[in-house]
């Protein structure tokens, strides 16, 4: 039985239409909404469920995003042909939801919540991903789950300098600049995106023109939520022991303590949590027994302690602009960094600021290394990626290895963005490139240590990048009493999970290549936005100077074991030749001297690449390609082989695939009647072109003239 269905349309300013409808479509969830944009329809369901048993400490939300193929009428590649586990394209999307939608859930609602977002329809010109957050928050709008929305999202992007608003894909290639923005009505809370060296005030414009989109998508959603008539449930909290629950006398006490261990400035992540819980240790029954009568349980306890740390902290960087490593709030941890680090590598780096470390390797390959792309609106190959590993132990824990996170993968594709916009285009880089960060160790910024490491490695593989790429995390502590705020650069793990925001900036000297903000709290201003984008340029320069006094510009060749790969233009008819009948030429080139031969027509001529996995075998295949290629020359001498023997002469190959006549007055001065009895078929002989026939373009050789003896005197 179907309830009514109501529906509210967004104008663009396109004056194209997005249509949120509810109430037709999956009513036992506990919100559903059917978005459309031209043919585009995505399905956005919500799910929340109190957890049963022992009550959690955090919110338990999960978000899915996938595209099904049928949307775009097609079949799953692989053997299995349906949809299986999402893709990383997908995943990503599933972040960008994610991170917007978790801040805004009510304080102690610890619920489980699953968000499912389904592309069942697909349209060419409309790009589902900027879409996928509004289709999320309305279903949540219309459900009765506590939530302080509603928050769209909305793709901006610069063509030809203005900004566009969810422009289609055809557009978004156009532009030098691609942001996906967050934001609920009143301020901002996500960014992610790349540019190409964007400077950082057009950044901020471009923010500021997307937020005013996503002010007209809250207010449909709160117009559509009121037509529903739906008011949010009252969910049971967890009970939670807060500063309250404890007499001031205790409080002020372990606050003092945690102070005074805070202000002793202990370098190393391990070795200060290692004070902070031996003096949680010595406050062990105090805090057992000290709430209203009751028993405290460990977990409670440690709760409550954390609290007082957080708060600590946050005080020391607001009062007395001291954080808990000693710097001050624009100052960069020590940087070391090293090329050339693994020998059998194509190119590598170690790049270590503080105790974040990265291993980054670059490896190349050939066209048949390219990543096949098969989703449901895009196929094709990739020629660049970037994979990022966090193992357990970078951060001194222990858990399997079963596969890249979600994490992972958000932030390596947050590291591939920022070094793709350096990339030489594809004519002036013939290879197929893979970066691998391996994270040796972390506390903060891992993503753009990676950013760096990759720059370096890039440059110690010989790939002619435009500049380095430099990557910085900011963080931010507001104190919402008195409007007073301490923006962090270069944040440790402790500062990014006290702090109220998490803004990863990557760039050249020249402006931003890539960026991504995540907020803790409901939105920062753009005053806020602003200062952080000019402390972040500071910072990120000094880290571009560090990393160039390690290696200022890529090696002028590739390392000796690295691959080579070259490209070269025929005519389009010598394409045939080098192939040869039923490939047996190229076929041959390919097994004799080892390397892979890929030849396309391109423009009237034929591009033939060539990969080699050194200089000299190389070498010895361009010899072969060269020598069928090349074009005779009239006067050249040649050693040719004998194909054929007639009455009037002989057929002689004198280069690959071109045979030429050498007619029997030709062979020598003395006249000859029988030449089969001079020649043998298969015999090398030295020859001459000595002409062309203008019409039939055969090749007309002698012999005689490269005879020391002279011509007979003339009867």
């Amino acid at each position: 039985m179907f309830r009514k269905t109501i529906s509210r349309n967004i104008i663009l300013s396109d004056h194209s239409v997005i249509t949120l409808e509810t109430g037709k479509l999956a009513t036992q969830a506990d919100g559903a909404v059917l978005l459309r944009m031209d043919n585009t329809i995505i399905l956005a369901t919500v799910v929340a469920k109190e957890v049963q048993g022992e009550e959690l400490s955090f919110l338990p939300l999960s978000v899915d995003y996938q595209e099904k193929f049928a949307a775009s009428g097609k079949i799953p590649g692989g053997f299995f042909k349906r949809e299986g586990r999402i893709g990383d394209h997908e995943v990503l999307v599933a972040r960008l939801v994610d991170r917007a939608i978790r801040p805004l859930f009510p304080k102690g609602f610890n619920h489980e919540v699953q968000v499912n977002i389904s592309l069942i329809s697909a349209d060419d010109n409309v790009l589902p991903d900027a879409l996928a957050a509004l289709a999320a928050s309305a279903a949540l709008s219309v459900s009765s789950i506590p939530f302080n929305g509603p928050i769209s999202e909305v793709r901006v992007a610069r063509i030809k300098g203005k900004f566009v608003i969810n422009p289609s894909l055809s557009l978004v290639q156009e532009a030098d600049l691609d942001l996906i923005v967050a934001a609920t009505a009143d301020s901002v809370l996500m960014v992610e995106g790349c540019m190409n060296e964007l400077e950082e005030v057009d950044m901020l414009a471009a923010i500021r023109y997307a937020h005013e989109a996503i002010k007209v998508h809250c207010g449909v959603q709160r117009e559509l939520r009121e037509a529903v008539g739906v008011t949010s449930k009252v969910f049971h909290v967890a009970d939670t022991f807060g500063l309250a629950d404890y007499d001031d006398a205790l409080y002020k006490a372990i606050y003092d303590d945690i102070y005074a261990v805070a202000k002793q400035i202990i370098p190393g992540k391990a070795a200060r949590k290692k004070a902070f819980t031996t003096l949680k240790q010595g406050y062990k029954e105090k805090l057992f027994h000290n709430i209203k009568g009751q028993e405290v349980a460990p977990a409670q306890q440690s709760a409550f302690f954390l609290e007082i740390e957080k708060q600590v902290i946050r005080d020391m960087i607001l009062k007395e602009n001291i954080r808990v490593d000693g710097r001050s709030c624009n100052q960069v941890r020590a940087i070391e960094s090293e090329v050339d680090y693994l020998p059998s590598a194509h190119g590598s780096a170690l790049f270590t600021r503080g105790e974040t470390q990265s291993l980054t390797t670059v490896t190349l390959g050939s066209k048949l290394d390219e990543q096949i792309i098969d989703r449901a609106l895009e196929d094709g190959y990739s020629r660049f990626m970037l994979h990022y590993n966090f193992p357990a132990f970078s951060t001194g824990e222990i858990k399997p290895n079963r596969g890249p996170s979600r994490r992972e993968i958000g932030h390596g594709n947050l590291a591939m963005k920022a070094l793709k916009a350096v990339l030489p285009s594809d004519r002036d880089n013939l290879y197929t490139i893979r970066v691998v960060s391996d994270i040796l160790g972390s506390n903060g910024s891992s993503s753009m240590a990676t950013v760096c490491a990759g720059s370096l490695a890039l440059m110690d593989a010989g790939i002619p990048i435009q500049s380095h790429v430099a990557g910085i995390a900011m963080g931010l502590i507001t104190d919402p009493t008195t409007g007073h705020f301490a923006i962090l650069s270069d944040i440790l793990g402790e500062e990014d999970n006290l702090g109220d925001m998490d803004f990863k900036v990557a760039g050249t000297h020249r402006g931003i290549t890539a960026c991504q903000m995540d907020m803790k709290i409901a939105g920062i201003s753009y005053e806020v936005l602003k200062k952080a984008l000019l402390q972040a340029k500071e910072g990120r320069l000094h880290i571009f100077q560090k990393m160039a006094e390690t290696m200022a510009s890529p090696r002028e060749n590739y390392k000796p074991h690295a691959p080579r790969i070259v490209q070269i233009e025929v005519e389009k008819e010598m394409i045939g030749a080098i192939i040869g009948p039923g490939g047996k030429v190229i076929q041959d080139i390919q097994k004799s001297t080892g390397v892979n031969i890929d030849i396309l027509e391109e423009n009237y001529i034929g591009l033939v690449k060539i990969f080699a996995a050194n200089e000299a075998i190389l070498q010895r295949a361009l010899q072969r390609i060269n020598a069928i290629i090349a074009k005779p020359s009239i006067g050249e001498t040649y050693v040719g082989k004998v194909k054929s023997i007639l009455n009037y002469g002989a057929f002689i190959e004198f280069m690959p695939g071109k045979d030429g006549l050498l007619h029997i007055s030709e062979f020598c001065w003395e006249r000859i009647d029988d030449l089969e009895q001079l020649l043998k078929i298969g015999e090398e002989i030295e020859i001459k072109l000595i002409g062309i026939e203008p019409k039939t373009g055969k090749y007309k050789l002698s012999r005689k003239v490269l005879l020391s003896s002279n011509p007979p005197p003339a009867a």
